[in-house]
């Protein structure tokens, strides 16, 4: 069950598409036990209508709650994008106070990793993010080596400010990284699933005019799946019509002329 949600969130459409399903056979089968109880009693349906009010209520805040979790989450990944651009961008000037053989190997490295980094944020195959990432991390240890012999060959206070330089172009990709697999939990899913299935089951028990019930039974989970649509969407990274570019990594490229 795990995997299956972690599929379903990464992916949006599946998301809705699955939601949408699960919501409209709840509410069809709470229609269904109305039909098999159809005498329930004015004070129950009453009670009914309460509880229903109560639940869709709930509903709403978490969903409410999990679109402010997933566009905090947005922010902070196109935050990251941008400092990880600059990052790149300020060690790429700093390399001119390395020896010019040492300078031209650095920005040839940097512009590799450059090329990497935009890969990272524009690519939409899971099976290839592999291998961007083991290219990545080779590029990030060639990249300290060259500094750091350099440094070694000439310790001085502008040879540390290069070294610092290099360490902000690393960590930056770990903290981009690091909100990648930022997701909103599992346990926030399940329970708004688990709280819309029980609010269209409610919806579709309490009708009273079963032929109108049926009509009705598109609204409710319609509404909700596209909530889930769009939480789904803003919270995959690579998936999805909102998606974090690399509108920054890709300015500097073109400013570099590559």
């Amino acid at each position: 069950m795990a995997e299956v949600m972690e599929t379903l969130t990464q992916h949006p459409l599946l998301t809705f598409v699955a939601v949408f399903m699960a919501l409209w056979l709840a509410s069809v089968a709470g229609a269904w036990l109305h039909r098999r109880n159809p005498k329930v009693e004015e004070e129950q349906h009453e009670d009914l209508g309460i509880i229903l009010g109560a639940t869709l209520t709930l509903l709403a805040l978490i969903i409410g709650f999990s679109v402010s979790m997933a566009s905090t989450r947005y922010d902070q990944r196109k935050n990251l994008e941008e400092a990880e651009a600059n990052a790149i961008g300020t060690e790429m000037l700093r390399s001119d106070l390395l020896p010019p053989a040492d300078a031209a190997k650095l920005r040839e490295l940097l512009g590799a990793y450059l090329d990497q980094r935009i890969l990272f944020y524009i690519n939409q195959d899971d099976s290839r993010q592999a291998q961007i990432d083991q290219a990545t991390s080779q590029l990030q240890i060639n990249l300290w080596a060259a500094v750091r012999e350099a440094a070694s060959a000439q310790p001085t206070p502008v040879m540390a400010l290069v070294i610092a330089g290099m360490n902000d172009v690393i960590n930056s990709q770990g903290y981009a990284q690091a909100a990648f697999w930022n997701r909103i939990p599992r346990a926030v899913w399940w329970l708004m699933a688990t709280i819309a299935l029980s609010s269209n089951l409610l919806f579709g028990y309490r009708a009273r005019d079963c032929k109108a019930a049926r009509k009705l039974a598109l609204v409710l989970p319609f509404v909700v799946s596209t909530a889930f649509l769009l939480i789904a969407d803003i919270d995959a990274p690579r998936h999805g019509l909102i998606k974090v570019g690399a509108q920054n990594l890709e300015s500097l490229a073109k400013s570099l002329g590559r």
